[in-house]
C-alpha cells in the first residue's frame, strides 16, 4: 500500500516520476484564466483568518458542503467563521475520490507546511497553526501568488471596467509578476438579460459614444477592446452557455438591438441572431491585434431559482448542460474565418461527451503558421479532475497534438488554488510515462522533458505572447 499523498502522488511508474521531479515540478506558472481580484492583488489584501482565505468564494467547496447537509447560514451567510472552518474540517473525509480532498491537502501542505490530515477531530489543531501563520505578510495576496512561482496571470474583466487596479499593479516594483486583463464581454452578448440595457448605457459613458444604432455599439466596443489591447490585454473570454448559429441582414440587426434598447420581449431568433453577429464582430476586432479568444462551452447556470434569487450567481448552482453543439460551433467558426480570420482560439467544453467534438473540429481550423493556433483547453469546472483532465489529454493526443497544448488553468477566485497546477502536472507526468512504460513512445528525456515543461509553462508563453 502507497503513503497516502508521498512524493509520488499520483506517479504510477518510473519515468513519470522522473519526468515529474526532474521536469515539471519547478516550472514557473502562468495563469492565463483566473477569476482572482486585481483590487484585492492590487492591494495586497491579508486575510482574517483561514475560513476567509480558504472557503470565501469558493463555490466547490460550498457544494461539497451543501452535499454534507451543512445550513447556507454556516457556508454563504454570516455565521461562526470557526464554526464554518469545522464543518469543512467535518465533510472533507466524505470528499473520497473528490479532487477537494486532494486539493485541501495540497493546499494545507504547500501554504502552511501542515501534514496533518483534516478532519473534524484535527479542526482545532489546523485552525490554530493556520491562523497563526496567516499573521505574517507572506499571506498576503501579492506574496501568495509570488510564493506560489506564478510569473504571469490573466484577470477575468467586464470592457466597461477602468483597469484602474491593473496599474496600480504595474507601478509596484517590488512586485514582478505580470498581471493582465481579460476581455470578458458577456453582459454585451446576453441581449436577453435585464442587465443588458444598463450596461449598454454604461458602455456609452465610458466610451464617450452616444448609442443609438447597433454601429454605435461596435464602435463603443471596439474602442474598450483598443483601450484594453493598451493596457496590455491579449485574451478574450465568453461564456457561450448554449451555441447557436443565426445570420441576420445588418438591417435586422439593427432593428433587434433597437428593440432591446427599447425594453421589448425579443424572439428566441432575434436574440440568436444578435448573439452570432456580435461574436463575429468581436472575433475580427480580436484577430486584428493578434488576440487569443477563449470560448467556455456549455454550462447550465442558475437552476436553483430560490437560491439565485437569494444569493445570486456564481454560488455554485450551476451544472452541466447537454446540448449538440457541433453543427452550430462549426458554422460560427467558419464564418469568423471566411470573412475575417479567425483568431486564436481555446475552446472549453464542460459537457465530456464533447471532448472529441471539439479536437476532431479544431483540426479543420489549424493553420497560418502557428503552432497549435486551435487549443482544446484543459479539463474545465466540472472536469478539472483526474479523470476529466486524463480524458481531456488523450482525446487531444488521438486527434490532435498534445505536445502543443497550453495546460493548464486555475479558473478560480482563491489565491491559494495553485496546487491544482501541482495536480495537473502529476497527471499530466502519469499519462505521458504510462505511454512510455508501455514501449508507446521513445524513452528520449530530452524529448520527453522539453513536452513536459512546455506543456506546463512554455507553451502558453509563446501561444499568448506574453513576456515574463
Amino acid at each position: 500500500m502507497k503513503k497516502f499523498m508521498d512524493e509520488n502522488f499520483l506517479l504510477s511508474n518510473d519515468v513519470a516520476i522522473e519526468l515529474y521531479h526532474n521536469y515539471a515540478k519547478k516550472m514557473p506558472i502562468f495563469d492565463f484564466h483566473c477569476h482572482l481580484s486585481p483590487k484585492e492583488i492590487a492591494d495586497n489584501k491579508k486575510f482574517r483568518n483561514i475560513t476567509e482565505l480558504w472557503l470565501g468564494g469558493d463555490h466547490y467547496k460550498w457544494r461539497a458542503l451543501r452535499a454534507n447537509g451543512v445550513e447556507e447560514e454556516l457556508i454563504t451567510g454570516s455565521g461562526d467563521e470557526y464554526e464554518k472552518f469545522k464543518l469543512w474540517a467535518k465533510t472533507v473525509p466524505y470528499c473520497i475520490g473528490n479532487p477537494l480532498y486532494h486539493w485541501s491537502h495540497l493546499e494545507l501542505r504547500r501554504f502552511f507546511n501542515i501534514d496533518t490530515i483534516i478532519s473534524e477531530a484535527t479542526a482545532e489543531e489546523i485552525w490554530n497553526k493556520a491562523n497563526e501563520l496567516i499573521k505574517s505578510d507572506d499571506f498576503s495576496a501579492k506574496n501568495l501568488i509570488i510564493n506560489s512561482n506564478v510569473k504571469a496571470l490573466c484577470t477575468t474583466d467586464d470592457p466597461i471596467d477602468t483597469l484602474e487596479h491593473h496599474r496600480r499593479i504595474r507601478e509596484d516594483r517590488e512586485f514582478d509578476v505580470n498581471v493582465l486583463p481579460t476581455l470578458r464581454p458577456d453582459k454585451g452578448i446576453n441581449i436577453q438579460n435585464d442587465t443588458f440595457v444598463p450596461w449598454v448605457q454604461s458602455l456609452s459613458n465610458i466610451s464617450n459614444i452616444k448609442i443609438e444604432s447597433y454601429e454605435d455599439f461596435l464602435k463603443a466596443l471596439e474602442s474598450r477592446v483598443q483601450f484594453f489591447h493598451e493596457e496590455g490585454c491579449r485574451i478574450s473570454d465568453h461564456g457561450i452557455d448554449k451555441v447557436t448559429f443565426e445570420q441576420a441582414r445588418d438591417e435586422e440587426i439593427n432593428s433587434i438591438f433597437k428593440k432591446a434598447l427599447k425594453g421589448e420581449e425579443l424572439t428566441i431568433a432575434e436574440i440568436n441572431k444578435y448573439k452570432t453577429r456580435t461574436l463575429i464582430e468581436l472575433a475580427k476586432m480580436y484577430s486584428t491585434r493578434g488576440w487569443t479568444m477563449q470560448l467556455h462551452i456549455g454550462a447550465m447556470r442558475n437552476v436553483n431559482s430560490n437560491m439565485f434569487n437569494k444569493l445570486g450567481p456564481d454560488t455554485g448552482y450551476d451544472s452541466i448542460a447537454d446540448d449538440n453543439i457541433a453543427e452550430p460551433l462549426a458554422k460560427l467558426l467558419n464564418e469568423i474565418d471566411y470573412k475575417y480570420d479567425l483568431p486564436k482560439t481555446i475552446l472549453y467544453n464542460l459537457s465530456p461527451k464533447d471532448n472529441d467534438v471539439l479536437v476532431t473540429l479544431m483540426a479543420s481550423f489549424q493553420g497560418g503558421g502557428i503552432p497549435g493556433k486551435m487549443q482544446f483547453g484543459s479539463g474545465w469546472w466540472f472536469l478539472d479532475q483526474k479523470d476529466g483532465m486524463t480524458k481531456q489529454m488523450i482525446s487531444l493526443a488521438n486527434n490532435g497534438l498534445l505536445s502543443r497544448f497550453v495546460g493548464m488553468v486555475t479558473d478560480s477566485r482563491s489565491f491559494i488554488s495553485y496546487p491544482r497546477h501541482e495536480y495537473f502536472r502529476r497527471i499530466l507526468c502519469n499519462l505521458i510515462g504510462t505511454w512510455v512504460e508501455e514501449g508507446e513512445y521513445p524513452y528520449d528525456l530530452k524529448i520527453l522533458g522539453k513536452i513536459v515543461q512546455d506543456i506546463c509553462y512554455g507553451n502558453a508563453l509563446d501561444y499568448l505572447g506574453i513576456e515574463v
